[in-house]
């Protein structure tokens, strides 16, 4: 692959970003604007009927609100909804239906907008975005808004490597870019001449392929890939890849595309009594993770005694706000507490800056790496754990000013979600415009730094984990075979263990004894049909699921082998059942929640880094023009087939999916050879759906 013009593709980045930020837009406007309240809370966007239970300041000087159910409508806890951790809604006085357009927006504008802290099943608090801001009070809602934060930073991002001058590139980033070659690499990394051929190393069951990862990583100059399939310790590797450097005294940034992914590392360094601050918002982090929390630190140093004396006398001024009503106390009040805010912020610029200066480790999100708290901090190397599902321009954000970087992901499973490639959104004239003379041909979001790093530099620039720990040798083969060149091993550990060999008392069953079971329903008695969104409402959801699939007597068939899986012994908890297609889950849901609590339903793209004991994939597509639409991906499949230990059920058609894709016809001869072959009868089904 050749090289690339870094101007050009900072402004295809550009153009990129945009469309995909007006999609999201869009989708967002389009359901609160065609919608009332009741169906945005039925679609599980907005909570209606809340009130203001508390209020007080947080970490920043935000003003932080917790909301409860208003006891006119009863109290307690809030009802089902699917507003989550991190994400901007806004807080509005609640109007009745028969509002006039101009009342809803005045309430609009009144409002405020902040980030979700808490989630529980009575209350949400939310940080608010502007510092003096009088909420609302009486009957309040809340409503999900478009996030557009990551985007303003990875904008900001590009826009700045689109201007650099040659001159400020760094050999780093002409690496990065193509325009100089990575530093070679030796062939032997164990010669005593680069001292690693007798490495002291912390953990002592790495394998050799995690051992010659590190190696690697440590004797690269500029960057570093380690590709880890599925269940091959990347994360457990990338821990002794971190203590080894820190032996090394280098400084280190370690970020991840999202919150669980960052925490999920704080959580085995925390043992190793390393020096680590973890960025971010408090209540977006495990329980877990919090005494490395920067909130935190800043509250239990010596300097945050301080800065805590500050925070109690503005949350006594904001509770006398609330209980004054005469305009110029309020006033006063204000004042005060603006110059209270200022003496507050620059308390805690300084304890958060000893702070970070003091650290050898610290890990954020990607996004998250470009705020305030890093700014003009250096590091030796930056690690983005999980790269294959992070945009390109969300790794620039920690990118710009590193010396060094090691990805770890799998490129051969799912891309980061780009809602753009299938939006109606149109995009602005002067992005048009763009887009014909500036940009780089046929880019796309989906391809993520780790993608192009290996099409520009070729293999030798990574090493791959080639021991598996996580599922029986049947499950791993068809993968091992199709997409890792047949190099993966399973670990003697789980190389031939079965659901009857459960820690629990499981019998042996023709179930529990077979590592893999293929329920081919060819002969067109299991049709799919093409769902609108009642199936969602069915199901309690409310949710739109467009030209989505969905097959009822195949979700029948899940039923009849969850039962028999669990009549045998299997906990529903070791259970998860994943579709590609939402409208089946919809049906799935109705048919298995109630029988199996417990039992985990998900998309195979949701489902992606989980694992569990007992998969079931169910397929879905079964139609005379044997059209698979996205089923076809192999990356998908990827995911599908490689989230069970111990047991994986396939339900599908193999005439229609075999026609799908030539993976997907190998997969299916695959099945056929390999797996314990079934032939359900549809008419014993009916009275299952």
């Amino acid at each position: 692959m050749p090289s690339t013009d870094i101007p050009t593709f900072a402004a295809s980045q550009l153009v990129l970003l945009d469309a995909e930020l007006r999609a999201e837009l869009s989708e967002t406007s389009a359901l609160a604007s065609q919608s009332s309240p009741t169906a945005l809370a039925r679609a599980g966007v907005a909570i209606l009927n809340l009130q203001i239970s508390s209020q007080r300041t947080g970490l920043g000087g935000k003003t932080v609100v917790e909301l409860e159910l208003n006891p006119a409508v009863g109290g307690g806890d809030i009802p089902e909804h699917g507003i989550r951790v991190g994400d901007i809604v806004g807080v509005q006085e609640q109007v009745g239906g028969s509002a006039k357009k101009r009342e809803k927006a005045e309430v609009k504008a009144k409002g405020a907008e902040g980030v979700v802290l808490k989630v529980t099943s009575a209350v949400v608090a939310v940080a608010l975005d502007r510092e003096e801001v009088e909420v609302p009070g009486g009957k309040l809602w809340l409503i999900k808004l478009a996030n557009d934060v990551t985007y303003k930073r990875m904008t900001q991002t590009m826009t700045r490597l689109q201007n650099f001058k040659e001159a400020e590139y760094t050999p780093f980033i002409r690496v990065l870019f193509g325009l100089s070659s990575p530093s070679p690499v030796p062939q032997n990394l164990s010669d005593p001449e680069h001292g690693l051929d007798n490495v002291a190393w912390i953990d002592s069951s790495l394998n050799d392929s995690q051992k010659d990862a590190i190696r690697f990583a440590l004797l690269s100059k500029e960057m570093a890939l380690i590709h880890g399939p599925p269940g091959t310790g990347k994360t457990h590797t990338l821990i002794e890849l971190i203590l080894q450097m820190l032996k090394q005294n280098l400084r280190l940034l370690v970020c991840g595309p999202s919150n669980i992914a960052v925490d999920n590392i704080v959580e085995r360094l925390a043992p190793h009594k390393v020096s680590i601050v973890r960025l971010g918002h408090p209540a977006r982090l495990l329980p877990s993770v919090l005494n490395h929390s920067l909130d935190l630190l800043t509250r239990t140093s010596d300097a945050g005694a301080l800065v805590q004396d500050v925070r109690k006398e503005m949350d006594k001024k904001q509770a006398s706000i609330r209980k004054t009503r005469n305009g110029r106390e309020r006033r006063t009040i204000y004042g005060e507490l603006k110059e209270l805010r200022k003496e507050y912020r620059e308390r805690e610029r300084g304890c958060v800056d000893n702070l970070v200066r003091g650290s050898k480790v610290i890990l954020a999100t990607l996004h998250g790496a470009g705020g305030f708290h890093l700014k003009n901090q250096e590091f030796d190397v930056v690690i983005i754990d999980e790269a294959s599902q992070a945009l390109e321009a969300q790794c620039w954000v920690p990118l710009l000013a590193a010396k060094k970087v090691v990805l770890a992901g799998d490129h051969l499973q799912l891309p980061p979600t780009i809602k753009s490639l299938n939006s109606k959104a149109k995009p602005p004239k002067e992005a048009k415009a763009a887009k014909d003379e500036n940009v780089v041909k046929n880019m796309t979001l989906e391809t993520t730094l780790f993608d192009r790093l290996l099409a520009l530099h070729g293999p030798s620039i990574k090493r791959m984990l080639t021991t598996q720990y996580r599922m029986h040798e049947k499950i791993m083969a068809f993968s091992s075979k199709e997409l890792y060149e047949g190099k993966l091993v399973a670990a003697d550990g789980v190389k031939a263990r079965l659901l009857k060999d459960l820690p629990y008392e499981v019998k042996d069953t023709e179930d529990s004894r077979e590592p893999v079971v293929f329920w081919d329903t060819q002969g067109g008695d299991f049709p799919e049909k093409t769902e609108d969104e009642e199936v969602g409402k069915k199901a309690g959801k409310g949710m739109s699921l467009g030209e989505s699939k969905s097959n009822e007597l195949e979700a029948a068939l899940v039923k009849l082998h969850v039962r028999n899986l669990v009549d045998a012994g299997v906990r529903p908890e070791d259970i998860a059942v994943v579709t590609p297609y939402n409208a089946q889950l919809a049906v799935l849901s109705q048919l298995l929640k109630e029988a199996f609590p417990g039992i985990e339903l998900g998309s195979v793209d949701g489902f992606q880094g989980r694992e569990k004991e007992a998969v079931i994939v169910s397929l879905v597509r079964s139609n005379p023009e044997h059209e698979v639409g996205f089923l076809g991906e192999k990356r998908r499949l990827n995911v599908a087939m490689t989230r069970p230990k111990r047991h994986l059920c396939v339900i599908g058609d193999s005439e229609t999916a075999g026609r799908g894709s030539a993976f997907l016809k190998r997969w299916m001869a695959f099945l056929e050879e390999t797996a314990d072959l079934r032939y359900p009868n549809a008419s014993d089904l009916q009275d299952l759906t």
